[in-house]
């Protein structure tokens, strides 16, 4: 991690260490002429880094252009408290440093846009932001124009569409857990409405038993009666919507044959409860009062009937502390960037997120290995991957199919197969799926820059690597992130 107080320690600039002929060996000089190279041979200077060594800070003005000579160094971008490592290479010839330098003036300071650190010993060449702004525009004016308008106008698209992107993201997320949020919030209200009627309906119920003189020892057993159906209620069985609606069927009849008033509204409340012909004839033998039955029945009714709206008061709430607990772990709220995590938490909490995309008409398949272990990531960097992956695979099945989320080990690495029925992509265009703006979209529905974001995520945020395999029926994009941290990182 680089910090703002470490200090950059850079052994002394040697000028004249290479030779024009030097230079023309590496692939940014090679088409320039001999007196050209000799120019810039003149004007720049190699510098050696211990392995290490901080060798230029984001943030600080960007005064040198360094291409690299020999060992490996790491670039890396501040997200919050962490340092987000985009780019790792030992290649000879990569530049990085004041690449910005042609630009014109426009106010804006020239700073380095990321950190670099030499991993290991390393050697530079190093020329001045001056010096790197002069070459640009004097030896290749035209280049320079075509750069500078690429670049400005790039930012300020990309800084456009990016705005829009995350405020529809932001707001597509927040409509779909509302939209989530209401259902279980509807639920609960409607059951405490019915709840406080059915308490007030028991009490009075209570009153009705009460004046009719019921002797004591009856109104206790009628009570501990009472708490026995209840318990049984919760132990009985599940039953299918087609054996509730046979038992609702039997329960009248008993009822109807045996005098009880408005026998077939009771019924159902029994039948939900898993109580049978049998115990409604255990209640009758219990009772020794057959003029206590219909009002028995009916206050037995009303306390299942109560215990069932708390259970469902109980299911509601805990649906949305579950919401808002996966919400949490999405946008992992409260938590640092960088941490070991089990990948199987972000995959099921931007599930949780995408419900309402999802719909009812595609099957969601998990195919989880749960045995394998955690990795270092970032999660919420993590969980806009399987965003993009899970919300490209349910547009392409267009609302129905099967959505395959698979996760395995192979080759030290995890695995996150996102898989889904849909018609596949062209042979012609699977080369460019990760290009930023590329699209099979219609004009205003992708900007093209969720699998590119992805794409930079996996594998320059976390050395993994991101494929897609597909045919007609069967798409599948392929997550592989390794399961340690890179050795010298």
């Amino acid at each position: 991690m680089t910090t703002e107080t470490e200090e950059i320690r850079l052994e002394p600039c040697e000028p004249g260490r290479l030779t024009p002929a030097d230079l023309k060996t590496l692939f940014l000089f090679e088409k320039l002429t001999d007196e050209q190279l000799a120019w810039i041979a003149d004007h720049g200077c190699t510098m050696r880094v211990p392995g290490g060594g901080l060798v230029l800070r984001e943030g600080d003005p960007a005064t040198q252009f360094f291409v690299l000579l020999t060992g490996t160094i790491a670039l890396s971008r501040r997200v919050g408290q962490d340092d987000v490592q985009t780019s790792r290479t030992e290649q000879r010839g990569v530049y990085m440093g004041a690449t910005n330098a042609y630009l014109r003036d426009d106010g804006v300071p020239r700073n380095y846009m990321g950190s670099m650190r030499a991993l290991s010993d390393s050697e530079f060449f190093v020329l001045s932001e001056r010096d790197f702004s002069r070459i640009m525009r004097e030896w290749f004016p035209m280049a320079t124009h075509l750069l500078e308008g690429l670049a400005l106008g790039m930012r300020s698209s990309q800084a456009a569409i990016g705005e829009r992107q995350r405020l529809q993201a932001l707001g597509a997320l927040s409509a779909g857990l509302m939209h989530e949020l209401n259902n279980p919030a509807a639920a609960a209200s409607r059951a405490t409405g019915a709840l406080r009627e059915r308490v007030a309906g028991m009490r009075m119920k209570l009153g009705k038993l009460a004046k009719g003189k019921v002797p004591p020892d009856r109104l206790i057993a009628l009570l501990n009666l009472q708490e026995e159906v209840i318990e049984r209620a919760a132990k009985a069985p599940v039953r299918t919507a087609m054996e509730i609606a046979d038992l609702e069927d039997e329960l009248g009849d008993w009822m109807e044959q045996h005098g009880v008033t408005g026998g077939w509204d009771v019924a159902p409340i029994f039948a939900q409860g898993g109580i049978d012909t049998d115990c409604l004839t255990e209640i009758e033998s219990r009772l020794e009062s057959p003029e206590l039955l219909d009002q028995a029945i009916h206050w037995i009714g009303y306390a299942l009937e109560t215990e069932q709206l708390m259970s469902d008061i109980e299911d509601a709430t805990g649906r949305v502390s579950s919401l808002v607990n996966a919400a949490k772990q999405y946008s992992h709220v409260d938590r640092s960037a960088h941490q070991w995590i089990d990948v199987h938490t972000g995959l099921d909490s931007t599930l949780v997120m995408l419900g309402h995309k999802i719909g009812d008409g595609i099957r969601v398949v998990k195919e989880y290995d749960r045995s394998l272990p955690q990795i270092p990531v970032h999660p919420a960097e993590l969980n806009q991957v399987w965003t993009n992956l899970i919300d490209n695979a349910v547009q392409a099945m267009s609302g129905a199919g099967t959505l395959t989320i698979r996760t395995y080990e192979e080759d030290e690495r995890v695995v996150v197969s996102v898989g889904d029925t849909g018609p596949g992509v062209p042979d012609e265009i699977k080369k460019r799926v990760f290009e930023p703006f590329f699209t099979t979209k219609p004009v205003g529905e992708g900007t093209g820059l969720g699998l590119d974001i992805s794409y930079r995520i996996v594998v320059n945020g976390h050395g993994g690597d991101i494929s897609l395999q597909s045919t007609p029926g069967d798409t599948r994009f392929l997550v592989r992130l390794p399961m340690s941290e890179p050795a010298s990182a």
